[in-house]
């Protein structure tokens, strides 16, 4: 056989969409749904811990949509499990009338492996950290949660934040304008 033939029996038309260093053709990559920017305000974020959400129904499909809230959220290690606690879900619009309605702020519970719970529980509990999502994530057609472990700020700590981020923008402005002339 020629080297042609070879390769033109080795073609294939799903190789043509797909994406060098990608598992699926469907095109659903990693993509950040929602950010907790409070978070970041309000606490220095130590270590992330990423878990999956149990959801049910039609939640993933509002996820997806980006109708998720987590900024006055928070997560609670309870019995041994992992619990997102606060984060609003809204009901998916688009779906047909045999969907349940669901509470959209119901707890959800995260899945996580033991030993992690257990880390997660005893950093709440002696170091007095606190447990906060971060960012809901979409990986291969899940939702993750990416849970931080937090340490909060005082007040003069989220002056001096500020501050930083305007000096920082002076300097970029004054960047710009100087490449201008």
């Amino acid at each position: 056989m020629s080297l042609t033939l070879i390769a033109a029996l080795s073609y294939s038309p799903r190789m043509v969409n797909k994406k060098p260093g990608t598992n699926s053709t469907s095109g659903e990559g990693d993509r950040v749904v929602t950010r907790n920017r409070r978070a970041y305000h309000d606490y220095f974020i130590d270590d992330t811990i990423e878990a999956g959400v149990v959801l049910t129904g039609s939640e993933i499909k509002s996820i997806r949509e980006g109708k998720i809230t987590i900024g006055e959220s928070y997560v609670r290690v309870d019995n041994g499990e992992l619990w997102l606690i606060g984060a609003n879900i809204s009901p998916y619009v688009h779906g047909h009338g045999g969907f349940v309605e669901l509470d959209p702020a119901r707890p959800r519970k995260l899945l996580v492996h033991r030993r992690q719970i257990e880390e997660l529980r005893e950093a709440t509990e002696r170091k007095g950290l606190t447990l906060v999502p971060v960012r809901v994530r979409l990986r291969r057609g899940r939702a993750k949660v990416e849970v931080g472990i937090a340490r909060g700020k005082k007040l003069y700590d989220k002056r001096q934040a500020v501050a930083e981020r305007d000096a920082k923008r002076s300097i970029e402005l004054a960047m710009k304008e100087r490449a201008r002339e």
